[in-house]
């Protein structure tokens, strides 16, 4: 099969979410099981395209805009030269892409992700690249499948692209706030796309139009999928996704097994392998050290890796900790940035244990090697979680994650049992301090057993969420999305027939 993914971002190029490692990593699994892949972004100011040996293949796409004073945005489509197999296209504009510092953050987002979406459909018909599947991934992208549904349906070649959208996060549906929509402002989807500049682009909820429209919808987890079904997971589409429930799916996301060794990562202070765990001695011993905390090899050592939000459960976190560091000798270290206010909380943690907290509240993209390297455990409180990657990856390198049971999180830990050694990490079900509290509690117990505790670690090592199982689930999903296109078409077509 062919397959275009068009995204708002992917690694290397442009990455700022997770979505980015996403796009990167699933185009390439896809390309190794025998699919043509074709990754559409913006080509952003800041991209270097001498590093990536980007080349112009198509001048002037003439893009419409539906606005009858400005019918057209004039783009060019280059190409990097870097990518191997897998095709990575930019579209490329001045305006929207080229003069902005960043890649998210405008008044005029909704027209910058427009521009993106009806630039994908209009560069398949340059004939350069004429997918089977057409992959959009979050709100930014969602209004594709509504354009190849409506605009476009009578076009002979894009008419015949099957359509997947892929939900990262279903907190994120546009630049407004869809939890408190005016009756004057409510997008049930159903109308045309807005022009370009109209104010009413504003207001579309693309998130809803891509779940609408698109032949096949799935999240990135199973349990995510189930959870967006209910009101609390459902961010007001929760009706709608059971009204199209047939073709909603959930595959987990993967991790790159190569880039994520502990064997060959020069990333961290000592390599070590499943079969040489001791040697991870070093690496907390490292970590300690970096965070000018005391070496103590016999403390159980925390972590939090990952973006200060509210969705993480840092809140819950730090509240947590503040019982279990005065009656218990743990140590605590943290990296990554975000919220202002939970900055200031894990400042004050610091401030009442010195000698106990470490903390990084600022994006850094090197030292969450060492942590998983280093920690012990790794704490992962989140409200909701529509996949996490920090839990996969702390498994990949030993460190032991504790974690709430919601999203993927349930979906890639096991909780461990000390009677029959089955098990990956310590689960907690209830979203409080108590629940959190007692598996804490319970890892500075267990870890206190070697033996168990050396048989948790190589359980969470063994662990395999590799990309190359991820990309046969979505190989499967394209062909349900093909399937259901046919199935559609055909009954279409019956129905025109009958109305005669």
């Amino acid at each position: 099969m062919k397959v275009l993914m068009v995204a708002t971002e992917a690694a290397p190029y442009a990455a700022v979410g997770g979505s980015s490692s996403v796009i990167g990593y699933l185009s390439k699994a896809l390309d190794k099981i025998g699919h043509e892949v074709a990754v559409f972004i913006p080509k952003f100011g800041f991209l270097d395209e001498e590093k990536y040996k980007v080349s112009l293949v198509y001048e002037g796409l003439k893009v419409p805009t539906d606005d009858e004073s400005n019918p057209y945005l004039v783009c060019n489509v280059k190409q990097a030269g870097d990518s191997g197999n897998v095709k990575v296209y930019f579209l490329e504009n001045q305006e929207y892409y080229e003069k902005r510092a960043n890649v998210y953050g405008y008044s005029d987002d909704p027209t910058r992700w427009a521009l993106l979406s009806r630039g994908a459909i209009e560069f398949i018909k340059t004939g350069i690249f004429v997918p089977d599947v057409i992959h959009t991934n979050d709100w930014h992208t969602g209004i594709v499948s509504n354009y190849l549904k409506t605009v476009y349906k009578k076009d002979p070649v894009i008419s015949k692209i099957a359509s997947i959208f892929t939900i990262h996060n279903l907190q994120f549906q546009g630049t407004f706030d869809h939890r408190h929509v005016s009756e004057l402002d409510f997008d049930d989807g159903k109308s045309p796309v807005a022009n370009f500049f109209a104010d009413r682009l504003n207001h579309q909820n693309f998130m809803r139009r891509g779940i609408l429209y698109s032949d096949a919808v799935n999240t990135v987890s199973k349990t995510y999928s189930r959870e967006i079904l209910t009101p609390q997971y459902g961010e007001g589409l929760d009706r709608l996704l059971l009204e199209v429930k047939s073709k909603l799916f959930g595959i987990i996301n993967g991790l790159d097994y190569d880039e994520f060794n502990p064997e060959t990562d020069n990333l961290i202070e000592q390599n070590y392998s499943i079969k040489t765990i001791k040697d991870r001695e070093c690496n907390k011993e490292a970590l300690q050290k970096e965070f000018d905390l005391p070496v103590k090899p016999d403390v159980l050592l925390l972590g939090f890796v990952g973006r200060l939000d509210y969705m993480k459960g840092v809140d819950l976190l730090v509240r947590t900790l503040y019982p279990v560091l005065k009656d218990y000798d743990v140590q605590f270290v943290q990296v990554g940035g975000g919220d202002g206010n939970l900055s200031a909380m894990l400042q004050e943690l610091k401030n009442a244990f010195p000698k106990s907290v470490g903390i990084h509240p600022y994006p850094n993209f090197t030292l969450p090697r060492l942590f998983f390297s280093g920690c012990d455990c790794v704490v992962c409180p989140s409200r909701f979680e529509p996949c996490g990657i920090v839990q996969i990856e702390a498994q990949r390198y030993g460190s032991v994650p504790i974690v709430r049971k919601v999203g993927g999180l349930a979906d890639t830990v096991e909780n461990f049992n000390s009677l029959t050694g089955d098990g990956t990490g310590f689960v907690f079900t209830d979203f409080d301090e108590f629940s959190l509290f007692g598996q804490i509690v319970r890892a500075v117990e267990l870890y206190k057993n070697k033996p168990l505790w050396s048989k948790l670690i190589h359980n969470a090592m063994k662990s395999d969420f590799s990309w190359q199982y991820s990309a046969k689930e979505y190989d499967k999903l394209y062909e349900r999305a093909k399937s259901f296109k046919n199935k559609k078409h055909h009954n279409s077509k019956l129905m025109e027939a009958v109305l005669g």
